[in-house]
């Protein structure tokens, strides 16, 4: 059984090595073209998960400063730039930064893409209208130190809009079974679950009730929890998720219960705080 490094700078060290070799949106995505290749990231996201757009507001950001962290593959990014943000991208690996900064010039859009850590943003205090950072924070080995930088570089009144994982929820659950009830493993909650197993090594997840903690510098917290993919297993299998029986459980899984029954344990925290 993996176990995450201990060590914050290895932890670190893993997680760069995750999304180095697998950005965020790009698993077993194919395309005839670069621009297939990245129309086929942005469908999928949208139809995966279709609340983003009316979240993240990327039609109400022309001439504001926009901050996101974590860029992954640019499909979000290339939307700030689309609506006339004047929008500026890091990401911690420099694999993620080279796809957006392909995309955005594919597109003939002007960008502003560089390598940093979300636990140290290189920019000045009071600098941004809007921070944004979807699903992303939570990978971090210091989450509270990055969430005190989105605090520090965002402008008074400005807007944070994040999406951290949610616990409990099914995505947990699922993860808890599999990697430990059916391994005779089930002194591993199901967070511990998520914690090892779920993408990168050491990811985090948060009740409403921590999360008031950790944005206790903000006001006006607003959480809204969501499903995501894995709460309906709707997202493209990982290489470790190819076996008969994987197979057989993403097509029995009964979704339709999950979702008209089960919302409080979606997966994800929309959130929208201001400084």
């Amino acid at each position: 059984m993996t176990v995450a490094p201990s060590d914050p700078s290895e932890l670190k060290r893993a997680v760069h090595a995750h999304w180095t070799a697998e950005p965020c949106g790009t698993r077993q995505v194919g395309g005839q073209s670069r621009r297939d290749y990245f129309d086929t990231i942005e469908r999928e996201r949208y139809e995966l998960e279709p609340f983003i757009p009316q979240f993240a507001r990327f039609s109400e950001s022309k001439g504001l400063r926009v901050l996101e962290i974590g860029v992954g593959a640019g499909t979000d990014h290339v939307q700030w730039l689309r609506n006339g943000a004047v929008a500026t991208g890091v990401d911690l690996t420099d694999a993620a930064i080279a796809l957006t900064r392909e995309r955005a010039e594919l597109e003939g859009l002007a960008h502003d893409l560089r390598q940093a850590d979300a636990e140290r943003l290189p920019f000045d205090d009071n600098t941004f209208d809007i921070v944004y950072s979807y699903g992303v924070l939570h990978h971090t080995p210091d989450t509270t130190k990055s969430i005190a930088e989105v605090f520090r570089v965002l402008k008074p009144g400005g807007s944070a809009r994040l999406m951290l994982y949610h616990y409990p929820s099914w995505t947990s659950i699922l993860l808890w079974g599999v990697h430990c009830v059916a391994k005779g493993k089930i002194w591993h909650g199901p967070r511990w679950a998520t914690y090892q197993f779920l993408e990168s090594p050491g990811t985090k997840s948060y009740t409403l009730p921590e999360l008031d903690q950790l944005l206790a510098a903000f006001r006006d917290r607003h959480y809204e929890v969501v499903f995501l993919g894995g709460d309906l297993l709707s997202y493209r299998r990982s290489a470790k998720y190819q076996s008969a029986f994987h197979k057989a459980a993403w097509k029995l899984y009964p979704r339709g219960l999950v979702q008209k029954f089960g919302k409080a344990w979606g997966h994800g925290t929309l959130i929208e705080v201001r400084k």
